[in-house]
């Protein structure tokens, strides 16, 4: 199938893609909701649905990996929060139906990546959407045991890094900006220890992607900032904002048959 990606910038997403790749679908297109750029402390959405920290790096994410990139600010708020979704005016889910819309008419695409793994109500909310739209939605990660996918995800050469952080044991200062790969260890212990979900299905914690497999150029980050979101003596909330990034040539160069696409629709 020609598959349309949502993608956060997050592991989870990104690994997903890798999956559809893998299952022989085609991505043609990456989509991503975003935060309104012009309210205070627009970073971090109360949101049941989206991750919005590390939205200024989905530009070059996109670039990264040679994609057009369909964007849409997040207008609604979380309305329709029951067990079942129907379609819900001002809900922050008619903002993904009217991104997948687009997506949809400007690229023939037949499913959706979806890099879900526990959450019922962001899936529920996923595939009514796509039932709308007659679009498949792909979600090969969903229900997998958490330790196998996060093993998996550092052996399959997802450079990821820690960029959120709201649980017991995990310290801004100590943890933010570190690798997936050295959190590894640690987090399998946090899991022993407090029952802390290893992948972060608990919000624990989330990741932004710098570089895999499907990158034709790596994201390295110049410089960032820690911002508090919420001072909290055992559990702090902190992430980190990007403040300059740019694109990397990879080791192995892209073949000079490869077009090139950076198209960005924004709405």
């Amino acid at each position: 199938m020609r598959v349309a990606a949502l993608i956060s910038g997050g592991k989870d997403s990104c690994y997903n893609m890798m999956q559809c790749v893998a299952a022989g679908h085609q991505i043609v297109a990456l989509a991503n909701l975003r935060p309104d750029e012009n309210q205070e402390r627009s970073d971090e959405l109360d949101s049941y649905m989206y991750q919005t920290v590390g939205h200024q790096a989905i530009d070059l994410y996109a670039e990264a990996m040679a994609l057009p990139l369909y964007r849409r600010t997040i207008r609604g708020r979380s309305l329709d929060t029951g067990r079942e979704y129907t379609k819900c005016e001002g809900d922050e889910v008619e903002d993904l139906y009217e991104l997948l819309k687009l997506v949809k008419e400007n690229e023939e695409v037949d499913g959706i990546s979806v890099g879900a793994i526990l959450s019922d109500y962001q899936r529920i909310r996923v595939e009514n959407v796509c039932k709308r739209l007659n679009l498949q939605p792909l979600a090969y990660l969903w229900q997998r045991n958490q330790e196998d996918l996060l093993r998996e995800m550092i052996a399959s050469n997802i450079q990821a890094v820690i960029i959120k952080v709201a649980a017991l044991g995990l310290d801004p200062d100590k943890h933010l900006g570190k690798a997936l790969d050295e959190m590894e260890p640690y987090l399998l212990e946090l899991s022993k220890k407090y029952g802390v979900h290893v992948c972060g299905e608990g919000g624990e914690y989330e990741t932004f992607t710098l570089d895999c497999p499907l990158f034709k150029k790596k994201i390295i980050v110049d410089s960032s900032e820690i911002v508090i979101h919420s001072a909290d003596a055992f559990a702090p909330v902190a992430y980190l904002r990007f403040l300059e990034l740019h694109l990397e040539n990879k080791v192995s160069p892209v073949p000079d048959s490869y077009k090139i696409c950076s198209s960005i629709y924004n709405s």
